[in-house]
């Protein structure tokens, strides 16, 4: 029998009570047992419209007699491909089980109660959870142009700082600091601070940027020692529902890193997609060229309305829609098209809109010409 009070909220940790789990985007099965709908084009997640690389899937398939067995728990092969393709050791390695669980892994090993964890505001969910989840005091820097104020950030920055999480681009606004931005921030942080710089859209801002504003966060990792970047296979590589990511930095801090990482923590099947999915940039290259062409098609749209939005590097943008913006996004579900709220980051009047395939871009284009009423 089910109890009508709480048996158990004094037993829980009082950080983990005020933590709003994070919400993911509604997914295509929900929305057609919700509304009946077969006709769905889902542009909430920021997934990869390509899907993944036709050598993956074969790898996989040709792996599927070994399911039985458990995986490398240290993904040795996995760690040497991906070290030889970024130029680091395999030591400087650590593989997760998508780039928000090395980056929640970060916060447990780095700090605890009583000490502060920096990020911006509109900054990725995951960042203040982290905070929370170990009981460290979050600090919330308010953002510039929707995106992140490094020189705010340095000066937040006090002897209880342990952590501070950037994202390059930013998730959900696709904002990008400059590589001169970069260099005076990370030159000015003091070494015993953790620095997470979070490239989980990196293969799509590379594709936008000039040589003089991109920068490669690896490429800072041998004169930082307290420099950490994080990557993900789940964007440009399509290997989503795979979750695999990993995390770059000094032999140190990575091995602290492992020993708080559980045994296994990523897939068989994943390792071997991952292999396969670095070794097929053809694919990649591919999907970040489907990017920019779907960016530009959505954008002239957007401006033939007089919609505003948040200019984007990433493979997503986001739209104001004003007050009403809960609600196109109710219309747009009974249109067919899945987009993404973001309310929950304080921005209430935007809705942020994933690019998909051409013909992806185009139902929700039309959808939204449908429903939008100036």
């Amino acid at each position: 029998m089910k109890s009508k009070n709480p048996l158990f909220c004094d037993q829980v940790q009082p950080q983990v009570l005020g933590i709003h789990p994070y919400i993911p985007g509604k997914p295509v099965s929900e929305l057609q047992r919700e509304l009946g709908l077969q006709n769905i084009t889902k542009l909430a997640s920021n997934e990869n419209p390509l899907g993944a690389s036709p050598k993956v899937i074969e790898a996989i398939q040709a792996e599927l007699v070994d399911i039985a067995r458990y995986p490398d728990g240290s993904a040795y092969a996995l760690k040497h491909t991906l070290a030889e393709f970024l130029g680091v050791q395999a030591s400087q390695l650590v593989i997760g089980n998508g780039s928000n669980e090395v980056l929640e892994l970060v916060a447990r090993v780095f700090a605890g109660p009583e000490d502060e964890i920096i990020y911006s505001q509109y900054a990725f969910a995951v960042y203040p959870i982290s905070a929370q989840v170990v009981g460290a005091t979050g600090v919330e820097v308010p953002a510039k142009d929707w995106g992140h104020d490094l020189s705010a950030m340095l000066a937040a920055v006090t002897d209880k700082t342990k952590v501070i999480y950037l994202a390059n681009p930013n998730n959900p606004t696709g904002t990008f600091f400059s590589k001169q931005a970069w260099q005076a921030f990370i030159e000015k942080v003091p070494q015993n601070i953790i620095v997470v710089l979070d490239e989980a859209y990196v293969e799509y801002a590379q594709s936008f940027l000039d040589a003089d504003v991109f920068f490669n966060g690896v490429d800072y990792i041998d004169d930082y020692p307290n420099l950490l970047v994080s990557r993900t296979f789940s964007k440009a590589y399509g290997l989503a529902s795979l979750r695999i990511g990993y995390m770059v930095g000094n032999p140190e801090t990575i091995q602290y890193i492992n020993q708080v990482r559980e045994p296994f923590n990523v897939n068989h099947y994943a390792q071997v997609a991952a292999q396969y999915a670095l070794a097929d940039q053809d694919f990649v290259n591919e999907a970040v060229l489907v990017n920019q062409q779907g960016m530009r098609q959505v954008i002239e749209v957007l401006e033939e309305l007089d919609i505003q939005y948040i200019p984007s590097i990433g493979n997503f943008v986001c739209i104001d829609l004003g007050e009403a913006a809960l609600e196109y996004n109710q219309k747009l579900l009974k249109e067919g098209v899945i987009v993404r709220p973001v309310a929950n980051y304080g921005m209430t009047n935007y809705l942020r809109i994933s690019i998909g395939t051409q013909v992806e871009n185009q139902y929700f284009i039309d959808a939204l010409k449908k429903v939008y009423q100036p």
